[in-house]
């Protein structure tokens, strides 16, 4: 059974799964939780308390994605649901800023990866290796080694990718839970006692740290970006074993399995380090939650614990590499976008050449992680995106009942017009709030140049995007196609 020019579906309810969740898992949840204290000062103690908020909207994004994509299960779904419920601008304009965001984001986990390489040479004596590890072009050049690895994982189909990405995703929670119990186990005296042991130094006092709305909606902001992923399984309708059963539960089992992980984790952190100390040391070198413990811990179980950050952050690649792709693909089977980029593989099933693109991309974001000197520069650009995004989801959910009936009576989720409405209205609300809060920090951040602000990086985006359209737009009305027929129907299968 195939769906478009030789997509073959293949994925079942444990791969899209796994894609939801190796997509959402990894610097999500090693990385951000942590280096929040860098990037939203103030925070503090309340870490918790924002991831909490941060979930809200995600679950009313998912329940969006859900019913959407029982309804239109087709490859690049987040393209496809906007542009069959709102308009074709609006479903290719925001789904190229969600590829760029998320192309990026996939560059930067490829950087942020070599540190927890970089931590396991520490944690076993490798002194000279480590402090090789921190250099730039060793730095680069393995990042972009790792991503053009998964480039070709993900060329040579979805039997590979599967047998590559559910292994690894079931060893990533099996290492994961090493951290939740030791966290758990050690308390802020217990580390005290072993940072002055190992390095002759006290752990800074925790000073007041009261409550404070603007840090905590923009600590929330930037938490809801490790929910980001699960729209990862929808760009993948075109090749989903039963499509409207699997789909939804899918998004359901990745956002409930993650959500419940990423708060055991991160509160196992917190209960083990104090915050006061991993703002101080935020502010001084890129920080790991697992290595952190590796105050508390024996040399083979911090080995042990960041070896599966590292492959959570591995997982990341392919199951990312294989959203951006399809999104690509769809445009171009819609024929607004260069028709080859739709080419599918003749062996493999594959959009390769959408798959090249993408992993060029991704590189570019490994560069400029590395030339700006923060990630979390990438890290903002993929927030700013996937906040619009979802939210057009969320204005979907109400509009496809009124401009594409037909498609909407197929809806197994959330197919009552009241619940429609609810998620709806509250999930539009919510992401407004977010993006505005996420809007108004990054342009009040001090950087370096105005090119270090993601908002203005997004609204270039934005304008390219615009501008890609208009021009295939008028091409293919040039070539006498009905451009409303093409964007009510959904793609063939």
């Amino acid at each position: 059974m195939t769906s478009g020019p030789g997509l073959s579906r293949r994925l079942g309810l444990l791969g899209l799964t796994a894609t939801g969740i190796c997509a959402m898992l990894g610097a999500a949840i090693n990385v951000i939780p942590i280096m929040l204290q860098r990037n939203v000062p103030g925070i503090g103690p309340h870490v918790m308390s924002s991831y909490f908020f941060a979930a809200a909207p995600a679950i009313l994004a998912a329940l969006a994605y859900a019913s959407l994509a029982s309804a239109m299960p087709r490859a690049g779904g987040s393209y496809v649901y906007v542009s069959r419920s709102l308009s074709p601008y609006w479903g290719f304009v925001a789904s190229f800023s969600q590829w760029f965001g998320l192309s990026i984001a996939i560059g930067v986990v490829s950087y942020m990866l070599i540190p927890f390489i970089r931590d396991i040479a520490d944690a076993l004596g490798y002194t000279g290796t480590a402090e090789a590890l921190d250099t730039g072009p060793v730095r680069v050049g393995l990042a972009l080694a790792f991503l053009w690895t998964f480039v070709i994982v993900n060329l040579r189909g979805l039997g590979l990718y599967q047998r590559t990405l559910i292994p690894m995703m079931f060893l990533m929670f099996i290492l994961g839970s090493v951290v939740i119990v030791a966290g758990f186990m050690f308390d802020h005296a217990d580390f005290g006692a072993a940072l002055m042991a190992t390095e002759g130094r006290a752990v800074p006092p925790e000073p007041d740290a009261p409550f404070r709305l603007g840090p905590f909606l923009a600590a929330s902001a930037l938490l809801f970006s490790s929910f980001i992923g699960f729209d990862s399984i929808a760009q993948a309708g075109g090749e989903a074993r039963r499509p409207g059963r699997n789909l939804p539960l899918a998004i359901g089992l990745a956002v409930v399995t993650v959500g419940t992980f990423y708060l055991l984790f991160t509160g196992a952190i917190y209960h083990a380090i104090p915050w006061s100390f991993v703002a101080q040391e935020a502010q001084l070198r890129d920080l790991t939650a697992p290595g952190l413990l590796g105050y508390l811990l024996p040399t083979g179980w911090t080995v042990a614990i960041v070896a599966g950050a590292a492959v959570a952050l591995i997982n990341d690649l392919p199951a990312m590499l294989l959203a951006v792709s399809r999104l690509m693909f769809a445009w171009a089977e819609d024929g607004i976008f260069p028709r080859r980029v739709a080419a599918v593989h003749t062996r493999w099933r594959t959009p390769h050449i959408a798959l090249v693109l993408s992993g060029l991309m991704a590189s570019v974001g490994i560069l400029g992680s590395h030339f700006a000197g923060d990630f979390f520069l990438g890290i903002d650009i993929l927030v700013t995106s996937m906040l619009v995004n979802f939210l057009l989801m969320s204005l979907s959910l109400l509009t496809l009942p009124l401009r594409n009936p037909e498609r909407a009576a197929e809806m197994k989720v959330l197919s009552g017009r009241s619940g429609q409405r609810v998620a709806g209205v509250a999930g539009i609300l919510i992401l407004a709030v977010f993006l505005a809060v996420h809007i108004h920090k990054d342009l009040n951040a001090e950087v370096a140049a105005w090119y270090f602000h993601s908002t203005w990086v997004w609204l270039g985006v934005m304008a390219l995007a615009s501008g890609i359209f208009l021009r295939e737009m008028g091409r293919m009305r040039a070539r006498g196609a009905d451009a409303s027929a093409v964007f009510r129907e959904l793609p063939p299968e």
